[in-house]
């Protein structure tokens, strides 16, 4: 079914995503990083708020949930971590349905930068928010996970369709695509910098990319091409280490 998804930056470097069922004109808020942010940008809209869908409990993607809630009614619907930070009223778990009107958001097991982080795919609408696990170019810091975990849920995401359409959370793409160039000299790594420092010097957003796009030219898919000796999930380790002591 058509969603039509909105995004404004909040905070620092957020993104926060409205997303319309369009033939029932029911609304979601993913992710709360800024209550006024997040009421004025479905205002502006002239969309009403309905369900809030949280991917991890970090406060930077709750603290705005209970401004919200109070001002639309809105049902809050998370993993259970998310109650660490904010008010939840449903707990979903992987394998779950959340359903948006006539949308369907499906539950995704996405832990490693937290541990019980999902992320919620409308395979009919070929989208999926991928909150801290995935971003353009590079992934969320691991602060509660183990690599295989995370290498896990990243496999999870890449399984995805190729035209799947990810909204990662924050604007973290230059500096990724920086250190992208340092460690993977594929041409179509140096051509998709390109683009993305042409789109920040323009000021404008790297977020959503497709899964297809990330296969090809994120350093955190490509981890055992670019460290063929190593298993997978131990590819991934380095490469995330890497990004962790990069300075560039």
């Amino acid at each position: 079914m058509p969603l039509d998804v909105r995004l404004f930056p909040c905070l620092s470097d957020n993104y926060g995503f409205l997303a319309r069922d369009e033939a029932t004109g029911q609304v979601a808020a993913i992710d709360t990083p800024d209550g006024a942010a997040v009421l004025k940008a479905a205002e502006e809209l002239g969309w009403t708020i309905s369900v809030i869908l949280n991917t991890h409990w970090h406060p930077d993607h709750t603290q705005g949930n209970a401004a919200v809630q109070a001002a639309t009614g809105a049902v809050i619907i998370g993993p259970e971590e998310a109650k660490r930070a904010a008010p939840v009223d449903q707990v979903v778990v992987p394998g779950d349905q959340v359903r948006l009107g006539e949308t369907d958001f499906h539950v995704l097991a996405s832990g490693g930068h937290t541990l019980g982080h999902v992320a919620f795919h409308a395979p009919e609408a070929k989208v999926v928010f991928t909150g801290d696990t995935l971003f353009t170019m590079g992934c969320g810091r691991m602060f509660e996970g183990t690599p295989e975990q995370f290498w896990q849920s990243l496999s999870i995401l890449a399984a995805l369709p190729p035209e799947t359409v990810a909204y990662g959370a924050h604007e973290y793409t230059a500096s990724n695509a920086r250190f992208a160039l340092s460690v993977d000299h594929d041409p179509a790594v140096k051509a998709r910098a390109e683009a993305i420092f042409a789109l920040r010097e323009r000021g404008e957003p790297t977020v959503p990319t497709t899964i297809g796009e990330e296969l090809a030219t994120n350093p955190m898919l490509r981890a055992q091409t670019l460290h063929p000796g190593l298993g997978p999930a131990e590819a991934f380790a380095a490469v995330r280490k890497a990004k962790d002591d990069f300075k560039g």
